[in-house]
């Protein structure tokens, strides 16, 4: 009796099998890597109701952040600034300036102004920003240098393994209390030394169970 199907039926089977499998990994990877944080929310730019300049305020006038977002120290979230915080200056300085036009609006009305917030976590992941501060993480180091920035937009991709690597090896982000919002501060010579006896002070050992950031 007659082969209904010749003998290259058998290797067109093996290659189909295997080419799905391929298809299969390969798509998988692709949106393991490429569906990250580091690629879906790096660079994380939203229009904001007003043009404000963190590298005008921040930078050129060397404004410290704590005086906007003032309860930073204090607070589990990092407060935005209120309307009467842009006015202290504002009621002088640009009095004439358009672009300032939203702010007196939400000053003469009361209405919040409805600032866009850049970085963002998830519901289920808990993060207090005090805690952070207080053991001597900058704001450079989760944020980017914003003196730097005209419109602030996401540096890190602030994922679950970026902030693990972090508290599994936290001494090259810690800094003394006093340089926190320091952009241009680089660490001396003895900051080794300077670490192992500022994580014992402040008894500095990050946890990395789940419970720390899900609860």
């Amino acid at each position: 009796m007659a082969q209904i199907f010749s003998p290259k039926m058998n290797r067109l089977l093996l290659n189909s099998v295997i080419g799905s499998i391929l298809v299969v990994v390969f798509v998988v990877f692709f949106f393991w890597y490429y569906g990250s944080p580091k690629y879906t929310d790096v660079g994380y730019r939203p229009v904001q109701p007003v043009k404000f300049s963190h590298k005008l305020h921040a930078g050129d006038i060397g404004m410290d952040c704590r005086y906007c977002h003032s309860q930073i120290e204090q607070a589990e979230h990092a407060n935005i600034p209120p309307t009467q915080t842009c006015m202290n200056c504002h009621k002088v300085i640009g009095a004439d300036n358009a672009n300032l036009d939203p702010v007196r609006e939400s000053w003469n009305t009361g209405e919040p102004i409805e600032w866009v917030r850049v970085h963002l976590l998830p519901d289920y992941a808990y993060f207090n920003h005090a805690a952070h501060l207080r053991a001597g993480v900058g704001c450079i180091e989760c944020h980017g240098n914003v003196r730097q920035m005209d419109k602030v937009e996401q540096m890190k991709p602030l994922s679950m393994g970026w902030c693990l690597d972090c508290h599994r090896s936290p001494d090259q982000y810690l800094r003394p209390q006093a340089e926190l919002t320091n952009m241009e501060w680089t660490p001396p010579v003895d900051h080794t030394e300077w670490v192992a006896k500022f994580k014992q002070e402040k008894k500095i050992n990050p946890p990395e169970d789940c419970s720390a950031c899900h609860r």
